[in-house]
């Protein structure tokens, strides 16, 4: 990830978006690309999904099916060498909520040298930098379940998970110390 204590855009010139989430939201943004951005943008797919969406220029980008490569560290190089071949100046992810590609794209936002920025499952998207530290930080906590009413109930949990834990292995130690005891 670069830029991210910097507000500066960078050209939409090359784009790589990581198709992370539902391919209707990225059906709906491509056209909208592609017109703000003029021909001389290339937009580069990686997806796990079959095909490509609609609305995406084949002569303009390359796909990466994350499929096509081996499994394991070697495959995940692999992806990250051939994108940084392509000097991207953006990557985007799909934060949608979906569990689809989430090691992925964490992996390649933290490793390709580009500006990031997040769409979410309303189709808003914001860039990660410390100009929009708190749009972040609410992100983060919104996905994590602590906004809004479950937040109480989810910190709650996270109270109550060392008491529960404590409380078990006392038990089970109370237990086994009866059982030696007997014999």
């Amino acid at each position: 990830m670069r830029l991210f204590l910097s507000r500066r855009i960078p050209a939409f010139e090359r784009v790589v978006i990581v198709e992370s989430g539902s391919r209707q939201l990225l059906e709906d943004l491509l056209p909208g690309l592609y017109e703000i951005h003029g021909e001389g943008m290339q937009l580069d797919l990686v997806t796990c999904y079959m095909g490509v969406p609609a609305g995406f220029r084949g002569d303009r980008g390359r796909v990466f099916r994350i499929t096509e490569y081996p499994a394991g560290s070697a495959g995940r190089a692999g992806v990250v060498a051939a994108l940084r071949e392509r000097q991207h100046s953006i990557v985007g992810v799909i934060c949608s909520n979906e569990p689809i590609m989430t090691k992925w794209k964490w992996m390649l936002a933290a490793r390709l040298p580009a500006k990031l920025f997040v769409l979410n499952e309303n189709g808003d998207y914001f860039w990660v930098d410390r100009g929009n530290w708190n749009t972040v930080f609410h992100f983060l906590l919104f996905r994590a379940g602590l906004t809004g009413a479950g937040a109480v109930v989810t910190i709650g949990r996270i109270l109550l998970f060392p008491v529960s834990v404590i409380y078990l292995l006392a038990f089970a130690g109370w237990v086994h110390f009866r059982r030696r005891a007997r014999a």
